[in-house]
C-alpha cells in the first residue's frame, strides 16, 4: 500500500466528494485536477491517475450521480409523484452530481459505464409511468413531458431561480409535492 493510499484511505472517492462539493458551491469551472490534488494533499499527478483528465472525473461524477439518482428514484416505488418529490430530493442532496449529470459537453458521453447508469436512472423515473392509462403512441410524450416537469423544477431551484419568487419556497421537496399535485397525470 502506498503512502498515498494509506493516508487518504480511498482517494479516488475523496477526489469525487471534493470534486461534487467544490462544483456545488463555485461551479463546473472551478474544478480543476490540480486544485483537487492541492486541496487533497496529494501530487497534482494523483488525481490524473485515477480519472486521466477533468472530462473523465466529472464523467465518474455522472455515474455515481446517476446511480444515487437511480437509487433515490427506486424508494419511490413506481409512484410517478413520489418519484417526482425523490428527483427534485437528488437534486437537493447531491447538487455537484446534478450539475454536471446532464452536461453532454463536460462527459464522455459514449462511455458505456455513463451509458448504463444513465439507463437505469432513466427506467426508475420511467417507473412512474408504467401503470399509467397513456396511450402507447403517447407514451414518449408523456414520459418527456414528466422528466421535464420534475428536472425543470430542480433546475430552477438549483439555480436560484425561485429565491424570492411568489412561486418558490424554502423546501424543494415540499415544493415538489405542491407541484405534481396539481398536475393531473392520466393513471398516477
Amino acid at each position: 500500500m502506498t503512502k498515498t493510499a494509506y493516508h487518504h484511505g480511498d482517494l479516488r472517492a475523496e477526489l469525487l466528494h471534493a470534486a461534487a462539493e467544490q462544483i456545488a458551491a463555485d461551479g463546473v469551472d472551478a474544478v480543476s485536477l490540480r486544485a483537487l490534488a492541492q486541496r487533497a494533499g496529494v501530487s497534482h499527478a494523483a488525481p490524473a491517475h485515477h480519472f486521466g483528465n477533468r472530462q473523465g472525473l466529472l464523467t465518474e461524477l455522472a455515474i455515481e450521480g446517476f446511480d444515487l439518482l437511480a437509487a433515490e428514484l427506486r424508494s419511490a416505488a413506481g409512484d410517478f409523484r413520489e418519484a417526482a418529490v425523490a428527483y427534485v430530493r437528488f437534486a437537493h442532496r447531491y447538487p455537484g452530481h446534478f450539475d454536471v449529470m446532464f452536461r453532454r459537453d463536460l462527459l464522455r458521453h459514449g462511455d458505456e459505464r455513463l451509458v448504463a447508469a444513465r439507463e437505469r436512472s432513466g427506467d426508475e423515473l420511467r417507473s412512474g409511468m408504467t401503470a399509467s392509462a397513456v396511450a402507447p403512441d403517447d407514451s414518449r410524450a408523456a414520459r418527456l413531458a414528466a422528466w421535464s416537469l420534475v428536472h425543470g423544477l430542480a433546475t430552477l431551484w438549483r439555480e436560484g431561480a425561485l429565491e424570492g419568487s411568489q412561486l418558490g419556497g424554502d423546501d424543494p421537496e415540499e415544493l415538489a409535492r405542491r407541484m405534481v399535485a396539481t398536475v393531473e397525470f392520466s393513471g398516477a
